[in-house]
């Protein structure tokens, strides 16, 4: 089998594979010294003796952890996949994340798909994407990690309009969502709070947080709920999807049943109301 393009740059190899760019650290590279912001102790004044009291378990806010038998355990640097439509987005995270010694990149994706195939066989331990990752969304990202075990936590990263954003990444187990808006320190204290185990949101009335009934669809068949909304026929359907009459009675079939509705009527009701 032929492998994959590559080019080795310092101590860095970059690797293309199919509109992602995997960043792999050389094993010669020296290793990197955890960095936490504001703090200047060391393991030694943390050892937790009699003059020190319970000093020897310090905040994971801060970057440690106390660990077996009281030792303490850098959680740092943090191994981390970034996957964004926009390739400048990507760029500017590159840009941030590099000279940050808290964190190592090891992904870079352009869709959702190449950045879940890639999470199977990577240690990544942090992820961070937009909200719209063609061909899927963040809400399928995560429910899919769900059922993976030990999957890394998830960041959603975005400057959608979707007010409903923030309270459906908690609802699928995310542990933070930061709007494109914030500045870049902003960023990186997110991504340090949540590998320390913290959850970093805008603020989210917990008691509004329901089900959205569309996440369970596929692509496919939310375009087919969209065209509804046109009032087609199933034969213009047909047409225009390029498929049978009877495969999109059975797309219909199984749409309804997603939506729990029973016709076209109730389904379109229930679209309209989650645009709103």
């Amino acid at each position: 089998m032929a492998q994959e393009p590559s080019t080795r740059i310092g101590a860095k190899q970059i690797q293309m594979v199919g509109g992602l760019r995997a960043l792999a650290q050389s094993r010669s590279r020296r290793e990197r010294v955890p960095q936490t912001i504001g703090l200047s102790l060391n393991a030694d004044d943390l050892t937790g003796d009699a003059n020190h009291g319970n000093l020897g378990r310090m905040d994971t806010r801060f970057g440690r952890e106390a660990g077996p038998a009281g030792r303490l355990q850098s959680i740092f640097p943090v191994n981390i996949a970034i996957a964004d439509k926009n390739p400048m987005v990507l760029r500017a995270l590159e840009a941030l994340l590099t000279p940050d010694r808290r964190f190592n990149l090891l992904l870079m994706a352009s869709d959702g798909a190449h950045f879940l195939r890639s999470l199977a066989h990577l240690p990544v331990s942090l992820g961070v994407i937009g909200w719209e990752l063609p061909p899927l969304r963040a809400t399928e990202i995560m429910q899919a990690l769900a059922k993976r075990p030990a999957s890394p936590k998830i960041v959603v990263y975005s400057g959608t309009k979707d007010t409903t954003a923030p309270a459906e990444t908690l609802r699928l187990g995310g542990a933070g969502f930061v709007s494109k808006l914030s500045p870049p320190e902003r960023l990186l204290e997110v991504f340090a709070a949540v590998a320390a185990g913290d959850m970093v949101f805008p603020f989210v009335d917990i008691h509004k947080v329901r089900p959205d009934p569309l996440t369970s669809l596929t692509h496919r068949e939310r375009d087919l709920l969209a065209a509804l909304e046109t009032g087609q026929s199933n034969a213009q359907l047909a047409r225009e999807f390029g498929v049978s009459i009877n495969t999109v009675k059975f797309h219909l079939r199984n749409l309804f049943g997603k939506l729990d509705v029973r016709n076209r009527t109730q389904a379109i009701c229930l679209y309209l109301e989650t645009k709103r």
